[in-house]
C-alpha cells in the first residue's frame, strides 16, 4: 500500500503552508468500538505535540465525551442549534489542553434542516484559523444529517475492531461515503487487538476490499491494544493517556498521533502486546472466516 501513502503524503504536505485548521471526522460503522475514547485520546496526543485541537462531539443529543472526562458543560451543540448560541461560546476547556464542544443530552428529536446547517457552516468557518486540528467525533453509523458533516471535512479516520461485524460495518460506511464523494482520504485504525498480526490482517482486509470493489485506497494509521487500562480510566472518567501514560494503549495512541502528524505512513506498524489467545483467534479468524466475501 505504498502508493496511496505516498500520494497522501504529497497531498498533506501541500497543505502545510495553509493557516486553516485541518478537519478530521472519526467514524465507525457500528457503535461500541471505542470511537469516542479514540477521538478524545487522539486529540490529547496531538495537543501534547504542541498543536491546538478542538474536539466536537457530533453524536448530537446522545454525546458522551463529557462523561468520559467527568465534566459537565453548561452549553452543548444542542444549545447552538436550538437556542442560537454562538459556536465560540459553547467551547469548553478539556483535559490535556484541548478544547471540546459536547454533544448534549436528548430533549427531543433533533433534525438538522438547511438553515441550521448553513448557520453552522458560517460559525464554523470562523474557528478554522484558531486551531491546528478540528476533530468531529461522529455518532455510530451514517445518517442523512451526519453525511452533511462527513462531506465537509478534509479526512476521515475509520475505526474498527477485529470482529467481523465491525469490519463489515466499517467497509459499508466507507463504501457509502465513497459513492457520494470519491476524493476524501480514509485512514484506518484497528482497536482492541491482541497482536500486530491481528491488526494487520484486519486492516489489510479492508484495504484490499476498497481496492478490489471500489477502486479506492485507505492508509493504515495504526492499532490499539485490548488494554485493561481503558475500562479503568473510563471508570475514573479520565482519558487513558493521562490516566496511565506508560500503558500499552497510551503508547499506541501517541505513536498513531506521531505517524499522523509527521505523515509517516510508509513506516512499518508495530504493537507490543501479548499474543492473541488461541480460542479467540479461532473465533475471529478461523471458524467465522472473517468476511470471506471480502477476500
Amino acid at each position: 500500500m505504498k502508493d496511496q501513502a505516498e500520494n497522501l503524503r504529497r497531498r498533506l504536505e501541500a497543505r502545510q503552508n495553509q493557516s486553516m485548521a485541518k478537519t478530521i471526522a472519526v467514524l465507525s460503522g457500528k457503535g461500541g468500538v471505542g470511537k469516542s475514547n479514540f477521538s478524545l485520546n487522539f486529540s490529547i496526543a496531538l495537543s501534547q505535540r504542541g498543536k491546538k485541537v478542538l474536539l466536537f462531539d457530533m453524536d448530537i443529543g446522545m454525546g458522551n465525551l463529557d462523561i468520559l472526562i467527568g465534566e459537565h458543560s453548561p452549553c452543548s451543540i444542542i444549545d447552538f442549534f436550538e437556542k442560537e448560541c454562538r459556536l465560540k461560546d459553547i467551547i469548553m476547556s478539556g483535559p490535556g489542553n484541548i478544547s471540546i464542544i459536547t454533544g448534549g443530552g436528548m430533549t427531543n428529536l433533533f433534525s438538522l434542516d438547511e438553515d441550521k446547517y448553513t448557520r453552522f457552516n458560517e460559525e464554523f468557518s470562523l474557528l478554522l484559523a484558531n486551531y491546528d486540528y478540528i476533530l468531529f467525533d461522529m455518532g455510530a453509523g451514517i445518517t442523512e444529517d451526519s453525511m452533511k458533516f462527513l462531506l465537509c471535512v478534509d479526512e476521515l479516520v475509520v475505526l474498527t475492531t477485529p470482529e467481523p461485524t465491525s469490519i463489515m460495518d466499517a467497509y459499508s460506511a466507507m463504501k457509502y461515503i465513497h459513492s457520494v464523494n470519491k476524493e476524501i482520504p480514509f485512514f484506518l485504525v484497528c482497536n482492541r487487538v491482541f497482536s500486530s498480526k491481528d491488526g494487520k490482517e484486519t486492516i489489510n482486509r479492508l484495504q484490499n476490499a476498497l481496492v478490489k470493489f471500489l477502486g479506492s485506497e485507505a492508509v493504515a494509521l495504526g492499532y490499539l491494544p485490548d488494554d485493561r487500562t481503558v475500562p479503568q480510566s473510563v471508570a475514573k472518567q479520565m482519558p487513558f493517556l493521562l490516566f496511565d501514560s506508560e500503558a500499552d494503549v497510551s503508547k499506541a495512541i501517541v505513536d498513531i498521533a506521531s505517524r499522523y502528524a509527521n505523515h509517516s505512513f510508509g513506516e512499518e506498524l508495530t504493537l507490543q502486546k501479548k499474543p492473541f489467545p488461541p480460542k479467540y483467534k479461532e473465533i475471529f479468524f478461523g471458524k467465522v472466516g472473517l468476511l470471506l466475501w471480502i477476500k
